[in-house]
């Protein structure tokens, strides 16, 4: 299985998503295509588990960021989160080409989870340091992820490692609207 999701890893890498089909994921694997379904019923299960593996290293990273953060500012958090992200995503090539261009309804959905317990996250982080009033809803920090998250993937679009302009506006953008529920 290992085997399987590090050649999709590498085929998305070197020739994007609509490459990576099973049947080359499995010849980059040196395993025959029945063993491929063994393990896999379809494409979208290979992209799901690798999206997870992912997630997970990028989740470990996030709260590690946010625990040991010290910021004062509405800025300095949005900034911490954000470096986060796009220093994985330019570290992940083959995570960039699931999470945005090859996004089934399966990875929206784990998309969904993500930006959701990021979001809980950064909005007790942000309550905790009297950052953003206590009666802030956690729904504004969910659409600031999902905003950041649409913004990501126009920068991406424009440059496979990050449009650094359209980076500064999604901070720009992120940071203005969670400033508004500043105390």
């Amino acid at each position: 299985m290992q085997a399987i999701l590090d050649a999709a890893e590498a085929l998305l890498v070197e020739q994007g998503y609509e490459a990576a089909t099973l049947k080359a994921i499995g010849e980059r694997a040196g395993i025959p295509i029945a063993s491929v379904y063994h393990y896999f019923a379809d494409r979208h299960q290979v992209d799901a588990e690798l999206a997870q593996r992912y997630v997970r290293e990028l989740d470990e990273r996030l709260a590690a960021t946010l625990d040991r953060a010290e910021s004062r500012t509405v800025r300095e958090a949005c900034d911490a989160v954000i470096d986060v992200l796009l220093a994985y995503f330019r570290e992940h090539p083959s995570f960039v080409e699931l999470w945005y261009p090859g996004r089934s309804s399966t990875l929206s959905e784990l998309a969904r989870a993500f930006d959701v317990s990021q979001a809980a996250q950064l909005w007790r982080l942000l309550i905790e340091r009297n950052l953003i009033r206590a009666d802030t809803p956690q729904f504004v920090l969910e659409l600031a992820f999902e905003a950041g998250d649409r913004l990501f993937d126009v920068a991406f679009r424009r440059s496979p490692t990050g449009d650094d302009a359209t980076i500064d506006e999604a901070r720009r953008l992120v940071t203005a609207y969670v400033e508004t529920y500043a105390p």
